[in-house]
């Protein structure tokens, strides 16, 4: 409606068969990543519904996904401190307003033409000390970059986005996970 050029990401259908609790845990996660305004994250701006599909609105980033950056060539030690940098500096702006991402992993950094790296998908944030709304026993998060607390389905605070970004940097390093398994 603005006439700015955004990403907008559908949720899965599932999404639109919540119930109101799960619904409130969606709307409060979209809040909480809209809070985020830093250079090296990407800014969500609205949450909607249209015929009955939720959806997220966010800035537009122009680029590839770390992940495919790293498969398509081998990252020069300078480009990986450089990256690693400008993630630390994202992570840190999330972790300093109290949130917590829970799927650090390459395919949720984008790479910019000019080299900028931007943590995208907030999408499993959760801010630290908000009431519990995701489902007891649950696991957030993708597997190959979990942290034992996220594996362990224990509260997961900002070292377990540390532990993530630490298999992120292997990962920028070898061009391999350290970890190769495809569940808990």
């Amino acid at each position: 409606k603005l006439g700015r050029l955004v990403a907008i990401k559908f949720l899965p259908h599932s999404f639109s068969q919540l119930s109101e609790d799960e619904r409130a845990r969606l709307y409060q996660e979209a809040r909480t990543a809209s809070l985020l305004e830093h250079q090296n994250v990407e800014t969500v701006y609205e949450i909607d519904d249209f015929e009955g599909e939720t959806f997220l609105v966010m800035r537009y980033v122009e680029g590839v996904t770390l992940r495919e950056t790293i498969q398509e060539h081998t990252l020069a030690i300078q480009d990986v401190l450089e990256l690693a940098m400008q993630i630390g500096e994202g992570l840190q702006a999330a972790h300093d307003k109290g949130i917590i991402h829970r799927d650090i992993k390459s395919e949720n950094i984008m790479v910019t033409p000019d080299k900028q790296a931007r943590v995208m998908d907030f999408g499993l944030a959760k801010l630290q000390g908000a009431a519990h709304l995701t489902k007891t026993g649950s696991t957030l998060g993708t597997a190959a970059y979990m942290s034992p607390e996220q594996i362990q389905r224990t509260e997961a605070d900002h070292r377990s986005d540390i532990w993530s970004f630490g298999i992120v940097l292997y990962e920028m390093l070898t061009r391999q996970r350290p970890f190769r398994a495809d569940h808990e």
